[in-house]
């Protein structure tokens, strides 16, 4: 039986993931982030700077992500992630394929 390790927003509008193993991590934020209503933003906490994640975005769905970041510090990130307008599929279903998140050494 696999466990639902699908995170959710708090009433705060944060989305810890520091707790989530990698392998799955960058998929859960993406289907996340794609399945936000245009306009609307959450916050994600993670335990590194999630930049892969947004060079993705920006890369698979151009002008479509706000990204601010909240806090930047080495063991602990916050980023804003603003949904600009919406996309035309969903960000981890194209192709199948979700990128991992970077890992600090």
């Amino acid at each position: 039986m696999i466990q639902n390790t699908e995170p959710a927003i708090g009433p705060d509008k944060v989305l810890d993931v520091r707790t989530i193993p990698c392998s799955i991590k960058h998929g859960l934020v993406l289907r996340t982030w794609d399945a936000l209503p245009t306009g609307d933003y959450f916050i994600l906490h993670n335990d590194h700077d999630p930049v892969p994640l947004r060079y993705q975005i920006d890369a698979e769905y151009p002008g479509t992500l706000q990204w601010d970041y909240v806090e930047r510090a080495p063991e602990s990130c916050q980023v804003k992630l603003t949904k600009l307008k919406p996309t035309a599929q969903g960000v981890v279903n194209q192709g199948g394929e979700v990128y991992g998140c970077s890992v600090h050494s």
